[in-house]
């Protein structure tokens, strides 16, 4: 079973309907759910909510916005851990930084929630799925801390993509095994 997976795509892209599918599959009813979202308005509660209920039961849930890798490793060993989503890490840890801190200082916070994530997926024996969005196809952005978080989630999915032993893209809802295709491996 792969240690590390990675499913990267843009927004409604069905990264998180494949995630829990995949999840599923491989963890059966022994699943870690690691929730990332804060509920830090009306909106985003309904969201929250409505994707609670997409999940089994029987998956343990840890809601975990910053410090993530520590967190999951204070949880019961599962079978699959599910981390929805580094997207909303990277941004929660960029807003703990504060909007005007220093480059070095919200890259080095970024740095050390990746390689906590990397340890914990190193120290385990649990399948370790990760979503993100691919931020890095679109306009450069036109502000300062958009152009920053651009930049830091695409050097930790990039890291996070060298580490992972598979790499899926969803485009319009379908997985294409990058990692596969970038090893020469031709897809089945």
């Amino acid at each position: 079973m792969p240690n590390l997976i990675l499913i990267t795509g843009g927004a409604r892209s069905g990264k998180s309907d494949f995630a829990e599918k995949l999840a599923g599959e491989l963890g059966g009813d022994d699943v870690l759910f690691v929730a990332t979202a804060e509920a830090r308005d009306d909106e985003m509660a309904q969201r929250i909510a409505a994707h609670r209920l997409t999940r089994p039961a029987t998956w343990r849930t840890l809601e975990a916005a910053w410090e993530v890798g520590l967190r999951i490793r204070s949880m019961a060993a599962a079978r699959v851990i599910l981390l929805d989503c580094l997207t909303l890490l990277i941004s929660n840890t960029l807003d703990r930084c504060g909007e005007n801190a220093p480059d070095e200082i919200t890259q080095a916070a970024v740095e050390m929630e990746v390689r906590a994530l990397l340890g914990t997926v190193s120290g385990t024996s649990s399948t370790m799925i990760v979503v993100t969005n691919e931020v890095g196809l679109g306009i450069v952005p036109m502000n300062r801390l958009a152009r920053q978080f651009r930049d830091l989630l695409g050097r930790a999915n990039a890291t996070l993509a060298k580490a992972a032993d598979q790499v899926f893209l969803l485009v319009s809802g379908l997985p294409i095994d990058i990692k596969a295709l970038a090893s020469g491996v031709r897809p089945r």
